[in-house]
C-alpha cells in the first residue's frame, strides 16, 4: 500500500536524521551515524515484512496475552518461594534468584502470548465475564460471500442502491469452487461456474464496491478435506463477519453458531406487498382463471391475483379491488374483484 510505503520513507529518514545528529553531538562523523540509523531502520522493516499477516487484532491478543503472563510471574514470585532455607544459604543466592525471576517472567510471558493468539473471543469472554469482543452495530462488519449468492447474480445491483454496507469478502476456497464448477463434466455446472466468474468479474469494476479476496492461510487443508459450508462458517466467526447466502440450510448452521445471517430470500419476502381487503390497484390481466369468470394477473414478485368477473378484460390493465387471501403452500392466494 502506498501509505505504508509513505510511512517506511518518512521513518527512514527520521532514523537517519537521528543517527546524524547523535553522531555530532558525540563529535562523531555524520556519515556513521547515517549508516547506523539507515541499518536500524532495515532491521525494523525486516521485522515489518516478517509480521506481514500479524494484524491488529493479533497484536491486541498478543498484548492481552503477554499482561497475563506477566501477572502469573508476579504472583508466582511473590509467594515466598525465593525465602526458603535453599536460596538463604547459597553464598551468591541473590544472583540465583534473579536469573529464576527472569526465566519466570519470560517463560510465562511466552506462553501468554502463545496461548492468546490461539485463542477467539469466546475465550476472552470466559476470562471476562458479560463482556463480548464484537462491535456495538454491524454496519461496519464485513459481508462474507458464499458460492449461491455469487451465482445468484443479484448481489451486484443490491449493493449498488446502498442497502448493504460493509466490505465484501470472497474466500479464496469459494472461488476454488466456482473454478471447479466451471471445469466439471455436467453442463449445468458448467454454466452456474462460468456466471459465478462473470458476476465476480463484473463486481471488480464497479468503482464504488468494496470487495477484497480473503487468501487461505499457511497450512489450510484442501481438495475438500473439509467442507466448503464448514469454513464459511469457521471465518465467519474468525472476522466477525456476516455472511450472506441463499441456502437455508447453511444459513441455520451459522445462526446457530452465533453468526448474522442475510439472506435475499428472506429479503424478498419482507418486501412482499401486505395487501389487506379494500386496497386498490392496477393490475394486468394475463391468463384466464380456474372459473369461466376469472381472470389472473400477478404482481412484480410474482403474487397471483385471481380476479373476478374479468374473464372479458384478459389482456387488459384495470383497476381491481382486493377482496380477500387464502393462504396455500405455495404462498398467498389473493381474490380480487373489478373496480366499480
Amino acid at each position: 500500500m502506498w501509505s505504508i510505503r509513505l510511512v517506511r520513507a518518512l521513518f527512514f529518514a527520521l532514523f537517519v536524521f537521528t543517527g546524524i545528529t547523535i553522531s555530532l553531538g558525540f563529535q562523531q562523523p555524520a556519515w556513521m551515524g547515517a549508516l547506523t540509523g539507515a541499518a536500524i531502520m532495515g532491521l525494523l522493516l525486516a521485522l515489518d515484512i516478517l509480521f506481514t499477516r500479524f494484524s491488529l487484532r493479533d497484536f491486541s491478543h498478543a498484548t492481552f496475552g503477554l499482561a497475563i503472563g506477566l501477572f502469573c510471574a508476579w504472583l508466582v514470585t511473590r509467594i515466598g518461594v525465593f525465602q526458603l532455607g535453599y536460596f538463604q544459604s547459597m553464598a551468591d543466592g541473590e544472583a540465583v534468584r534473579n536469573v529464576v525471576e527472569i526465566l519466570i517472567y519470560t517463560s510465562l510471558a511466552f506462553f501468554g502470548v502463545t496461548f492468546a493468539l490461539r485463542s477467539d473471543r469466546d475465550q476472552f469472554a470466559f476470562l471476562i465475564p458479560y463482556v463480548r469482543f464484537r462491535r456495538d452495530g454491524s454496519e461496519g462488519e464485513p459481508l462474507l460471500l458464499d458460492t449461491n449468492v455469487i451465482i445468484d447474480g443479484r448481489i451486484a445491483a443490491v449493493v449498488q442502491t446502498g442497502f448493504l454496507s460493509g466490505a465484501l469478502v470472497v474466500p479464496r476456497f469459494v472461488l476454488d469452487e466456482l473454478q471447479r464448477l466451471t471445469e466439471s463434466g455436467d453442463a449445468q455446472k458448467v454454466i452456474r461456474g462460468r456466471r459465478g466468474l462473470e458476476v465476480m468479474e463484473k463486481m471488480r469494476t464497479l468503482s464504488d464496491l468494496r470487495l477484497s479476496i480473503h487468501e487461505d492461510p499457511p497450512g489450510t487443508l484442501r481438495d475438500g478435506a473439509i467442507s466448503v459450508d464448514t469454513r464459511l462458517v469457521s471465518l465467519a466467526r474468525e472476522l466477525n463477519a456476516r455472511l450472506l447466502t441463499n441456502d437455508e440450510n447453511l444459513a441455520k448452521v451459522a445462526r446457530l453458531r452465533g453468526i448474522i445471517v442475510l439472506s435475499f430470500n428472506d429479503l424478498s419476502l419482507a418486501l412482499q406487498p401486505q395487501l389487506s381487503p379494500g386496497d386498490e390497484l392496477s393490475l394486468a390481466l394475463t391468463k384466464p382463471g380456474k372459473d369461466k369468470h376469472q381472470a389472473v394477473g400477478y404482481l412484480a414478485d410474482g403474487t397471483m391475483i385471481v380476479v373476478n368477473q374479468a374473464a372479458a378484460f384478459l389482456g387488459q390493465t384495470v383497476e381491481i379491488s382486493i377482496s380477500g387471501a387464502l393462504p396455500t403452500s405455495a404462498g398467498r392466494l389473493i381474490f380480487a374483484e373489478l373496480k366499480k
